[in-house]
């Protein structure tokens, strides 16, 4: 008889969710400054020990350690994203000019520049094809570039209002749309287009985290909630409760945790990744207004999060400005 419960209660085990594991608080440990001027997204390039931040005219290349160093390279026209590309070298999405540029990240030397489509914004590498995809957000296209050819090898037709990308394990791609309040679910290797997944209850989805450990999917939308996805059943699951104005989805897989950056309420919201039970936010990180972006360290699991001190709003209405040399940005790390 107990030989006959053996792989029943082996089933039982391996089908259960992993206790809670208790975390420590996270706090904001640092600041880093930086040169004035507008910034978009952030991405840690974790083998050459750099976070790479894409500004208004340059790339602010940070070198991480004990005291992290902050240089500027490059020139761009409203760059959007920045992401490590091969051989020490970066690719920045300079979305006025509708181009790809690519720097040596070492020196800054310029190493050429692609056409790619309207206004390209969020950018990821995809290292099963070898080729940086890039999301045109207004053209509602995504450009493959191969960076060694410096050329585009394929465009993919989606539509306007691409936001931020995913790759899971398989090689799919998965694109915010915020205007259709959807995502594009694309092969990048092949070009083929398949069914999105309509977000229910996400108004606006710009941030966008996928995790291979758990398989989970997250979703930041501007309506005050993050929409938990199942990729594989094409479903929205849960709606968590976040802050306002995030912009950024954080995966740190080795720690099984999600951040999401929320500038106007300016916390940074703390989701552990748990399979098999409902998520929750388990922190609301007070850090500062206009933190909305960043990156997450995999081998430290330091946040990074750009921002600026801010004036009063003008009187016509839209962003207030940032204060001439506030720019910084801020690190949180658990105790």
């Amino acid at each position: 008889m107990i030989r006959k419960l053996l792989p029943f209660l082996a089933a039982i085990l391996v089908a259960a969710p992993a206790p809670a594991i208790p975390l420590r608080p996270h706090v904001v440990t640092g600041s880093i400054p930086g040169p004035d001027g507008g910034w978009d997204l952030a991405s840690v390039d974790a083998a050459g020990r750099r976070l790479l931040i894409a500004r208004s005219a340059e790339v602010d290349v940070i070198e991480l350690g004990r005291q992290p160093r902050l240089r500027a390279i490059g020139h761009v026209v409203r760059g959007h994203a920045a992401i490590a590309l091969p051989h020490g070298r970066v690719l920045v999405t300079s979305g006025t000019e509708g181009k790809a540029r690519i720097f040596d990240a070492a020196t800054g030397a310029d190493a050429g520049a692609i056409d790619v489509g309207q206004n390209p914004d969020a950018a990821i590498w995809d290292g099963r094809i070898g080729a940086a995809l890039v999301m045109n957000a207004r053209g509602g296209t995504v450009s493959v570039v191969d960076p060694a050819a410096g050329a585009v090898i394929r465009t993919i037709a989606l539509a306007p209002g691409l936001e931020l990308p995913a790759l899971d394990e398989h090689g799919l791609l998965y694109v915010n749309n915020e205007q259709a309040n959807l995502i594009h679910v694309v092969d990048p290797a092949t070009g083929t287009v398949r069914n999105p997944i309509a977000l229910a209850g996400c108004e606006g989805p710009t941030g966008l985290g996928y995790d291979p450990r758990t398989r989970i999917m997250i979703a930041a939308c501007a309506n005050g909630k993050a929409a938990v996805v199942d990729p594989t059943a094409g479903t929205v699951v849960q709606l968590l409760d976040i802050g306002r104005g995030p912009d950024s989805v954080l995966i740190d897989s080795a720690r099984g945790l999600a951040y999401i950056p929320c500038g106007r309420d300016g916390e940074l919201d703390v989701i552990p990744l748990t399979r098999g039970r409902p998520l929750a936010v388990s922190e609301r990180v007070q850090t500062e207004t206009g933190a909305r972006t960043g990156a997450v360290d995999p081998a430290t699991g330091i946040v990074y999060l750009p921002t600026a001190r801010f004036g009063p709003p003008p009187a016509a209405g839209g962003r207030p400005p940032a204060l001439p040399g506030s720019f910084h940005v801020l690190t949180v790390a658990q105790r």
